[in-house]
């Protein structure tokens, strides 16, 4: 069995992660290195444990988190389709189960909002994960001066917390904004898209989608 370790010591998936990176820091997008797909993983493999899926589902939710961004090295564009082929490829040499194998490129290739859906549990878990993770760390430019209002965004958000309700029928992301660097309203002109996925994710996992901002219910 290709257990979460094994994928995230892998030296072949690594050089990929810190290439696909390499990439993104060329043509001026955030941090998708170790930090991103690192707490993706974590986050995904929470939402399924918290909800009481096997670990084996959990587990495979952390894999995808962890490769989920490997079609960065292919293009930026339909990244997770590039993605999703190269995982199999991966995840078929290291000898995983064809079953797992499915489900795992299938969330990996169904995460990114332009063509995303949550298909199965472990697509909804990444695709919360995955856009959830927004921080000022993420923020590459050191000049305020250069932000563009991507890193704005990103770099108002102080603190972050991807959280289920003790009754497991909501998850809220609950951030802390300096309004310093942007607005709500610049925070929703950026990221609207990505709550509204947000929202259907959740709510095939059976949960309400929630938005909290400096202790304010947004969604």
């Amino acid at each position: 069995m290709i257990t979460f370790e094994q994928i995230r010591e892998d030296p072949a998936i690594r050089t990929y992660i810190e290439e696909a990176d390499a990439l993104l820091e060329a043509l001026g997008y955030t941090e998708h290195s170790f930090a991103h797909v690192g707490r993706v993983a974590d986050t995904a493999g929470y939402i399924l444990t918290t909800l009481g899926y096997p670990e084996r589902e959990a587990e495979l939710a952390r894999i995808a988190g962890w490769l989920h961004d490997i079609g960065n090295i292919v293009n930026r564009h339909d990244h997770a389709q590039s993605g999703a082929l190269m995982a199999f490829r991966i995840l078929d040499n290291l000898g995983m189960e064809p079953g797992e194998i499915a489900k795992t490129v299938a969330a990996i290739g169904n995460h990114d909002e332009g063509t995303a859906e949550p298909i199965s549990a472990v697509a909804a878990a990444l695709i919360l994960a995955d856009k959830t993770d927004v921080r000022y760390t993420r923020v590459r430019a050191q000049d305020a001066a250069q932000f563009d209002i991507h890193d704005r965004v990103n770099f108002a958000v102080r603190e972050g917390n991807t959280d289920i309700d003790e009754e497991k029928k909501s998850i809220a992301l609950n951030m802390t904004i300096d309004a310093h660097y942007c607005s709500v309203m610049d925070y929703f002109e950026i990221f609207l898209g990505r709550m509204l996925l947000c929202r259907r994710a959740a709510e095939f996992l059976g949960l309400t989608f929630r938005l909290i901002v400096n202790g304010q219910r947004l969604l």
